[in-house]
């Protein structure tokens, strides 16, 4: 089946969350999150290293919406369910829907660090990606020294199934990094 063929959930709400497929217009408070995290962020994420202008995150995010539609990848953003303010993203990349497989992704603005929000989206994208999308395979990737990353599939019971050794530069180029790769499979 072709994939735009799917019925793919735009929202999925958790016990304290919301999240959201990108929508234009989203690119404003995912900025604002970007802009106040980026110390936090820069070391790991590259889209950070050079600190994007509010209309590069609306390009960004308005190519994020297209790309959900066409299923290429499933970016959700994540919202407080109790005023809606907003915590992070995340979402599916690297999606083969043919076998079925993919990876989640994930990145939470820093005050709303802490509190096991990125954790709970993750779990539900999780369930998400086995029950609803019937996914045999669910991959998290964390550089090594991303150790608050890395704790979101060690406490969410994924294996860690491999350590890439030298597989990465570092997003500033300066040095080589090591990939963990944790994944959940269907028996």
């Amino acid at each position: 089946m072709n994939p735009i063929l799917m019925d793919v959930r735009t929202e999925i709400e958790t016990e304290r969350l919301i999240l959201k497929m990108p929508v234009p217009g989203d690119g404003a408070v995912v900025n604002k999150a970007i802009q106040e995290s980026r110390e936090e962020l820069r070391p790991w994420l590259g889209f950070v290293q050079e600190v994007p202008t509010p209309e590069d995150t609306e390009v960004n995010t308005r190519e994020a919406h297209a790309k959900f539609l066409t299923r290429e990848n499933l970016r959700y953003l994540i919202f407080l369910r109790e005023n809606g303010e907003f915590v992070g993203s995340t979402g599916f990349h690297n999606i083969n829907w043919e076998i079925p497989k993919l990876e989640i992704g994930y990145w939470i603005d820093t005050i709303k660090s802490g509190k096991g929000y990125m954790r709970e989206a993750v779990a539900a994208l999780t369930k998400y990606a086995f029950q609803d999308l019937e996914c045999v395979r669910v991959e998290i990737r964390c550089e090594s020294g991303n150790l608050k990353s890395r704790s979101i599939p060690e406490r969410l019971g994924y294996d860690l199934e491999g350590i890439l050794r030298n597989e990465d530069l570092s997003v500033d180029g300066q040095r080589l990094t090591d990939t963990y790769i944790y994944a959940k499979v269907t028996e």
